[in-house]
């Protein structure tokens, strides 16, 4: 019974929870990329002030230890050369590249809710296989594999048993 680990939150809540100018912020980003809520804002905040925390501890590294981590940076698609780029980071730098901003970029919905739709919905594609999360982070590899899944014609055996399934419910 002891082997259950507890799973730990992923974000912190603001410290003033009623601050009306961080409110009006949080709002236009919610609008700018289509988030169910206030949490998406605060988990991305909580991974970059991670991500500057393992910049500052790398500070006093070598050299080969602060490329590692930029390239690992990079190949999450942020284009960065210097610890000062790791601390400029913002939370909007972050939401740039999840999933549901991506299907609205390319083109593939009109809005950034009806990206989130697609994706939840399960028609989207990332290299050939379905995605179904909003906030799942695209590589720089990833960038270019994201399709909205075919709609297949109906065959004429599955057209007959949806006729008949309809007239049994008719009569």
């Amino acid at each position: 019974m002891g082997d259950i680990k507890r799973k730990r939150r992923l974000y912190k809540k603001p410290r003033k929870p009623f601050d009306s100018e961080r409110i009006g912020e949080e709002n236009k980003i919610i609008e700018k990329y289509g988030l169910k809520n206030k949490r998406e804002i605060w988990k991305a905040s909580s991974k970059i002030s991670d991500l500057r925390k393992r910049a500052k501890s790398l500070i006093s590294k070598t050299k080969e230890e602060k490329e590692v981590f930029f390239e690992r940076l990079r190949n999450m698609g942020f284009s960065i050369n210097s610890i000062d780029e790791v601390l400029a980071l913002k939370t909007e730098d972050l939401l740039e590249r999840r999933l549901q901003t991506f299907v609205f970029k390319k083109g593939l919905a009109n809005t950034p809710k009806q990206a989130r739709q697609l994706v939840t919905h399960k028609y989207v594609l990332v290299d050939e296989n379905i995605v179904n999360t909003p906030s799942f982070l695209i590589t720089k590899e990833l960038e270019n594999k994201i399709s909205i899944k075919e709609k297949k014609e109906k065959s004429v055996k599955e057209e007959k048993v949806e006729n008949k399934e309809e007239a049994n419910e008719q009569g």
